[in-house]
């Protein structure tokens, strides 16, 4: 596991070295005192510890330079601000922000947000693994979860439109809506879609990220719109 620290104050980056390797001993750590040197490294980190304001580039354009590399590859870093001001934490929203830790730093506190960030890191790249198997003729066809983008009925047959193009087969929405998991949605009797993949909603429609608009069903607005801010809050991708 790769964990980056950017800080401008030596004392707290030893502080947060010094409590990550008390949890997590075989973390590989990387010290960065500025956003340029941090850029500059161009390698990718599971964590970010990230200070706010330091040098000419705060850690909050630190955080959207980190989105904007990372964009929709599904494997994305997750991104812990610590600060002495409370000020920046609607900023901190913004650009997806897993926590926001306030100066001076409490040992309780942090040892329970990494454990939780930790802990996200691994669910999420088992879940980037997951698949369905789906009917193709006379043999199956491994889908993995992260390339759909939103299936629908259309007759008798079900669709999913991927990340590269179709895939065609039978199968009920039913059991398809329950064996997909949490990070799929039915908003509609029709429609099942990938909750990585929504750019924007409003009423009766769900925009996905391939442009296609999705028919959200009246009686489904308010599940919907608590089921994307519960899977926001806990650290998945929003293109929002």
């Amino acid at each position: 596991m790769n964990v980056a620290v950017c800080d401008d104050e030596k004392k707290t980056r030893e502080q947060i070295v010094a409590m990550i390797k008390e949890q997590y001993s075989d973390a590989k750590l990387s010290c960065f005192t500025t956003a340029e040197e941090m850029i500059a490294g161009r390698g990718f980190f599971d964590i970010c510890f990230l200070d706010i304001e330091m040098g000419s580039v705060s850690g909050i354009e630190l955080a959207k330079r980190i989105r904007k590399v990372q964009g929709n590859s599904g494997k994305r870093s997750i991104i812990i601000f610590v600060t002495a001001f409370r000020e920046y934490m609607e900023d901190a929203f913004d650009v997806n922000a897993f926590h926001y830790l306030v100066k001076p730093i409490k040992e309780k506190k942090f040892a329970e947000v990494f454990q939780r960030a930790v802990k996200e890191v691994v669910t999420g790249d088992e879940r980037r693994e997951k698949y369905i198997l789906v009917k193709d003729g006379e043999s199956k066809r491994k889908l993995l979860l992260r390339e759909i983008q939103y299936i629908e009925s259309s007759d008798r047959k079900v669709v999913f439109h991927m990340d590269n193009g179709l895939t065609e087969t039978y199968a009920r929405m039913y059991d398809l809506e329950n064996e997909l998991g949490d990070l799929f949605f039915r908003t509609h009797r029709c429609y099942i879609v990938n909750l990585e993949k929504v750019t924007a909603y409003s009423a009766n429609s769900i925009q996905m990220l391939n442009g296609d608009s999705v028919m959200l069903a009246e009686k489904k607005y308010t599940d919907f719109v608590k089921t994307y801010l519960r899977y926001a809050k806990n650290g998945g991708i929003v293109n929002v």
